[in-house]
């Protein structure tokens, strides 16, 4: 079994399955933080697998427990062990409908501004979205160098720090700039009206022909023909943090009965998944760059999607309590809450509505080899790009680029967090 935290920052804590009713209830002030993060992690772990089985009281108890222990303004294990309890307890109040409607009536949905200004603050806060924008755009610029026409399709992301970058470095290309043609596919219009004119205005300084193609749809409503490809393109997609949600589909019946057709061994064939990337090899693009979280969250049973997230989250709450000198302060709560929402999503939906299904590279090679597709080298030096770009950020020895089977794994300390990967037809 593996460690629950980077060895550097916490105390090795392994998890098992093999749980008690539930573990007897521990006075705080008699806890050390170690003691009393092995017992949070006891007592989720009991609960999530009380939740599963449909153990109401014994679940109430748990929780009624972790809450005496775990606090949004405490250490990691307590903050993260407080989001992990609340997407408990809303699966549980999800059992009556009515009531869970009523409690979530103004909580259900979180304002555009507030995911927006979340994102800013991940990216400016830590190197993982910097470090897979820098790898993309040095691949692209190397292998569309003799390129006149280069269609590049944003699938989702629709962020400048992406963009601005890689026009200033398209406009070095050969003797004059390519003309360049930008398609973003965003279900945020606001994304888009924001984009366009800061691209426009790049491309005016840099002298470069440019067109820009706004396209307000989410990925699952995409079409062909809206992406206006043209003969003669040399084609390139970039998707950060979104295939994933292409992954949802009704699986509630699998996940009643605790089937798992997610084993190491055996990737389940996703029909809309399949469409998509069927679509997208139609137009034989040159590249396709990929950045997921790598993490197992797309199982069926909420016990082992448990299990995975709080591997995973654990490690992402750790390089926040790094950066963060202050435990309260409101940059940190705004991107807890952006994490709480994914594991409230990972945690207490099933079915369609279950959209943060992220899964490892190795599972990704098996979807995109399916779908025809290669990997494609990355033109990176890991250890040069984490050495210049870690230079700007609080705990610049805990990030990592690590080498793996053709894609590039984005570390804190040992432990993976984001791939970047490149595909081609």
């Amino acid at each position: 079994m593996s460690s629950l935290r980077p060895p550097l920052l916490k105390p090795d804590v392994t998890l098992s399955l093999a749980l008690p009713p539930c573990p007897s209830p521990q006075p705080q002030e008699a806890l050390k933080p170690e003691e009393r993060g092995i017992h949070l992690i006891q007592l989720l772990l009991t609960c999530a697998k009380h939740a599963s089985s449909s153990n109401l009281h014994r679940a109430d108890d748990c929780l009624r427990q972790i809450s005496k222990l775990a606090s949004v303004t405490g250490d990691s294990m307590q903050r993260l062990s407080a989001r992990f309890a609340s997407a408990l307890a809303v699966l549980l109040v999800k059992r009556w409908p009515g009531l869970y409607k009523a409690l979530n009536q103004n909580n259900k949905y979180w304002p555009k501004q507030e995911h927006d200004r979340a994102r800013r603050l991940f990216y400016q806060s830590f190197p993982y979205l910097g470090f897979s924008y820098a790898i993309m755009a040095q691949t692209l610029f190397h292998l569309m160098t003799d390129e006149r026409v280069i269609h590049v399709i944003d699938l989702g992301s629709g962020d400048p720090k992406f963009w601005v970058p890689l026009m200033s470095s398209l406009s070095s290309l050969a003797e004059a700039p390519p003309n360049v043609k930008v398609t973003c596919v965003n279900g945020n219009k606001h994304v888009l009206d924001k984009l366009g004119p800061t691209l426009v205005k790049e491309a005016e300084a840099l002298d470069m022909p440019f067109q820009f193609n706004p396209i307000n749809v989410n990925l699952r409503d995409l079409s062909v023909d809206m992406l206006k490809v043209r003969s003669g393109e040399a084609l390139a997609l970039i998707s950060v943090l979104n295939l994933h949600a292409l992954l949802a589909e009704d699986d509630r019946v699998d996940a009643h009965f605790g089937i798992n057709n997610n084993k190491s061994n055996n990737v389940k064939d996703c029909k809309k998944l399949g469409q998509f990337l069927g679509m997208i090899r139609s137009i034989a693009p040159k590249l396709f760059f990929l950045v997921e979280q790598e993490a197992d969250h797309n199982l069926n049973r909420l016990v082992d999607r448990f299990v995975e997230g709080l591997h995973y989250y654990s490690a992402i709450f750790d390089a926040i309590d790094a950066t963060f000198e202050s435990r309260s302060s409101e940059e940190r709560l705004i991107l807890e809450e952006m994490f709480g929402r994914e594991i409230e999503n990972i945690v207490a939906n099933e079915g369609i509505e279950r959209e943060q299904r992220h899964e490892r590279y190795g599972r990704w090679m098996v979807r995109f080899g399916r779908a025809g597709f290669k990997p494609v080298q990355l033109w990176v030096d890991p250890k040069e790009h984490v050495k210049q770009m870690a230079e700007g950020y609080g705990n610049k020895d805990g990030y990592k680029i690590i080498n793996e089977r053709a894609s590039l794994m984005i570390c804190w300390y040992d432990r993976p967090l984001y791939a970047v990967s490149a595909w081609t037809c």
